[in-house]
């Protein structure tokens, strides 16, 4: 969290987090280069570059797709989802390179502008063979290039969390797009078989950890709860661990439940920066916060501590025994509610 707009919050964190993607980034291309070489060793430079930054740009975009369910399937994985950011804008530009190189040696030598090249130099978009597969790496490209340049909380702040997120949402539109950008171009041009093989496996890999987790949430928001005088049965307190929340949906609603300091307190689930789930976070320094990137709100009223202004919704809790009651309706968002002495 930071008050103020900066290129780059810095910390230790990010500095090693980029560190090993520059790291990761310049091993693989070394790697691709010198196993081309030794099997192909004919390559020119040009395809050299526009296949070691594609298949890395692929690479990187599905660590990005995945990084996600597999945060919210186990939190060993929470580390890496935390600057997912930087990863996004390093792949854009691998992807970039790629595409900056194939514009060059397939368009830009002509008399026609290079942009307006990739657009007419193929026509054929009715045949399966020779459809102009460029023609979708292009368009794909410049969704990577829309989200990397709005991969700043500026943006995030201004456009809203809602707006800000459907537009990241269309990473799945760049990712069908390059789907059928490779293998029609395999089709077309001699395409190596690990950039196919590494497509087929994330694509397999991708859909199986996002069925995965929309089982687990559905779980969640098809369960069952019992109904007494308006006050909603959730669970039992022994349920819930110590500065932990167990989540529950109620009305359509995802509310987190928190047990901390011999009390309960109950607020919705999503967090107010990118819609983080506030519920599988812990507490920390006395404040709910969040898995994703550390945002923090007080669990009595859902106040971001001064001098932040995120708010998020509060909900009223009553114990029956051992058993936790809750009142479906929700209060306005940063008011203070009594917590549920244990």
């Amino acid at each position: 969290m930071g008050l103020n707009y900066q290129l780059v919050l810095w910390n230790n964190h990010k500095k090693t987090y980029d560190k090993l993607i520059v790291l990761g980034m310049l091993l693989y291309i070394i790697l691709f280069a010198v196993v081309t070489l030794v099997f192909n060793s004919e390559t020119s430079i040009e395809t050299l570059v526009i296949r070691a930054f594609g298949s890395l740009a692929i690479i990187m975009l599905h660590i990005i797709l995945v990084i996600g369910p597999l945060a919210r399937l186990n939190s060993a994985f929470l580390p890496i989802l935390y600057n997912r950011r930087h990863l996004g804008v390093s792949m854009f530009i691998a992807a970039f390179i790629h595409g900056g190189f194939s514009m060059f040696q397939f368009h830009a030598l002509g008399d026609v502008n290079p942009i307006y090249s990739i657009f007419i130099s193929n026509m054929d978009y009715g045949s399966l063979t020779d459809f102009p597969f460029q023609v979708l790496g292009f368009l794909a490209l410049l969704i990577l290039f829309v989200m990397a340049s709005t991969s700043h909380d500026f943006f995030l702040g201004n456009l809203s969390a809602k707006t800000w997120k459907r537009l990241h949402m269309m990473v799945y539109a760049a990712y069908a797009l390059i789907i059928a950008h490779v293998f029609l171009g395999a089709f077309q041009q001699e395409t190596s078989p690990f950039t196919i093989g590494i497509l087929v496996f994330g694509f397999i890999l991708v859909s199986s950890l996002h069925l995965i987790t929309a089982f687990k949430e559905g779980h969640i928001d098809t369960a069952k709860t019992e109904e007494k005088e308006g006050w909603l049965k959730v669970c039992d307190i022994s349920e819930i661990e110590e500065d932990r929340a167990k989540i529950f949906t109620v009305e359509k609603e995802r509310i987190a439940i928190f047990k901390y300091d011999g009390k309960l307190s109950a607020i919705h689930n999503v967090c107010k920066h990118q819609g983080g789930p506030l519920g599988e976070g812990k507490i920390i320094d006395g404040c709910i916060t969040c898995p994703w990137h550390g945002y923090q709100y007080l669990p009595a009223n859902g106040q971001s501590p001064p001098p932040f202004t995120e708010k998020v919704a509060t909900y009223e809790l009553k114990l029956d025994g051992k058993t936790v009651y809750i009142n479906p309706k929700a209060f306005e968002e940063g008011t203070e509610v009594n917590p549920c002495k244990i």
